[in-house]
């Protein structure tokens, strides 16, 4: 029987730094806006979990672009003549321009991965223009654990060597169908993309000297990070939330790097205690 999903997909034209975007960006339901950030090299179908699930979206406009280069935006014009490489100014950037396009007023931010590594950035630097942020697998700094420089070469099937790199990733209890579901989004991910954004996660985001600058009096922060994640592990995120007077911080049991999009049931578990406190902020 054919079935019709509650989720409405649309563009918006931006501009960014300057430069012309399409960005594309999916939402349901109603209320307060709670904008998600996808992982290195993804897009934001890892949030479409959310999206169905009706005791969240009955509560808030659930959100999702793809960044540009990521999945259904376009790259930015002349691409071929450059290489992608994401930094902190131009993912501030992308973040603020797209809530001020959608003229947002003072939304959830909710990162995973690199999403979770600027939700840190931006509860600092603005942190009158969000209601709170949700860090997922976020830490202010990690250790690089792979070689990244050869990644985007024509002798290199690069979708497939990303999902390889992170399918370890995905804890051992995630739905078989769900971790494929979360691979594929590496598979069909753009040539040059998850390298670019890896300058952003290993090179440009050494966070660990501006944490303890956030007032969570002004921007509540919660970090959720699963047991099983080996790139921001549970002691990174602990580490980090040691710094920041206030935050609220749980090891999800059983979830890996993906919580939304690997096991959403379980993930849901931790995440519904904390959308129920912002909703009362």
């Amino acid at each position: 029987m054919a079935q019709i999903e509650p989720i409405t997909g649309r563009y918006i034209h931006l501009e960014i730094e300057g430069r012309a975007a399409r960005v594309y960006f999916e939402e349901a339901g109603q209320g307060i806006p709670l904008v998600c950030l996808h992982t290195a090299g993804a897009d934001g179908r890892q949030f479409r979990h959310l999206m169905l699930d009706k005791e969240i979206t009955d509560r808030f406009r659930v959100i999702a672009f793809d960044m540009p280069h990521h999945g259904k935006s376009n790259p930015y014009v002349g691409y071929q003549d450059e290489d992608y490489q994401l930094t902190t100014g131009l993912y501030d950037a992308t973040i603020m321009a797209f809530c001020a396009g959608l003229e947002l007023d003072r939304p959830v931010i909710m990162g995973c991965s690199m999403g979770g590594r600027i939700v840190l950035h931006l509860a600092g630097a603005h942190p009158d223009a969000f209601r709170a942020v949700i860090g997922l697998e976020a830490a202010d700094h990690q250790q690089p654990w792979y070689d990244t420089e050869w990644l985007n070469r024509p002798d290199v099937h690069g979708g497939e060597i990303c999902a390889a790199m992170v399918s370890g990733l995905v804890a051992p209890q995630g739905p078989d169908e769900y971790r494929w579901e979360t691979l594929w989004g590496y598979l069909t991910s753009g040539p040059g993309v998850f390298k670019g954004d890896l300058h952003f996660y290993r090179a440009d985001s050494d966070f660990r000297d501006r944490t303890d600058l956030i007032d969570t009096t002004r921007c509540p922060v919660f970090l959720l990070t699963g047991e099983y994640d080996f790139s921001c592990t549970p002691k990174d995120t602990m580490r980090t939330a040691a710094d920041i007077p206030g935050v609220e911080a749980e090891i999800m049991d059983e979830l890996g790097h993906f919580p939304m999009s690997e096991n959403p049931e379980q993930f849901r578990r931790y995440l519904m205690p904390v959308l129920k406190k912002v909703a009362k902020l």
